[in-house]
């Protein structure tokens, strides 16, 4: 069966699903999509998806348009080391794990990010509005790492287990993401308090490079991220 899937450079969705294919052995051919361009508001991709969004995934059996869909299909159509466990209780564990990083920590990154990777990396004036919205979603975020610190507290390798799952394929792009930030903007994520996340949240770190050192995650890497970036 051949696997086609759009997305867009660095969207967190699109890299779901880039990461649900590697932890489950699967390849796709990958169609980048160009943000910039409007791509995805095209009639060729509207065509695919009317909400204009990604990700999408192509297959023999049709198209789906959601990365959460796209992931249960996955398990169903190829049922070999599932994203969503090999039990009920495990796969209890997954999904809730799963849907919460979809709602709180993507939303709070949502709340972080956008306006921290759209900025000249400076901070906004003390005392304004947009100072105090960006050290609410600040805190946000870093509930978010408390969060999953507590998960890996108790020695596992992935958030689930000692295999990566779904959730692992949900969080990771959106921690990933912090330490861009943090690469990228490192002035002003160290003002939010993200001066050097290891020692805020070893375990969490631990995790991420376990999973940043695998080649095959390495090669789903947003495309945009070529060039090399100075270290903090």
């Amino acid at each position: 069966m051949v696997l086609s899937l759009y997305t867009i450079s660095g969207a967190p969705r699109g890299w779901r699903v880039l990461l649900g294919l590697v932890f489950k052995g699967l390849s796709a051919d990958v169609i980048y999509l160009k943000a910039s361009e409007k791509e995805h508001k095209q009639p060729e991709f509207t065509a695919l998806n009317p909400r204009a969004t990604v990700p999408v995934l192509t297959s023999d059996h049709g198209v789906l348009r959601d990365s959460i869909a796209i992931l249960a299909w996955l398990d169903r159509a190829y049922p070999e080391k599932p994203l969503f466990g090999h039990s009920p209780e495990v796969a209890a564990e997954i999904w809730q794990l799963t849907m919460e990083c979809c709602d709180y920590l993507r939303e709070a990154n949502r709340q972080l990010l956008v306006p921290v990777f759209a900025g000249d990396g400076s901070s906004p004036e003390a005392g304004s509005d947009a100072a105090r919205q960006l050290n609410a979603a600040a805190e946000l975020a870093h509930a978010e790492c408390r969060y999953l610190e507590g998960i890996f507290s108790d020695g596992r390798a992935y958030l689930c287990g000692d295999e990566p799952s779904a959730a692992d394929a949900i969080a990771f792009p959106e921690v990933r993401l912090i330490q861009r930030a943090v690469e990228t903007k490192h002035d002003l994520m160290a003002s939010l308090g993200f001066m050097h996340p290891p020692d805020l949240y070893p375990f969490v770190a631990a995790w991420k490079t376990r999973l940043n050192e695998d080649p095959r995650v390495e090669a789903t890497m947003p495309t945009h991220w070529q060039a090399p970036q100075p270290a903090h």
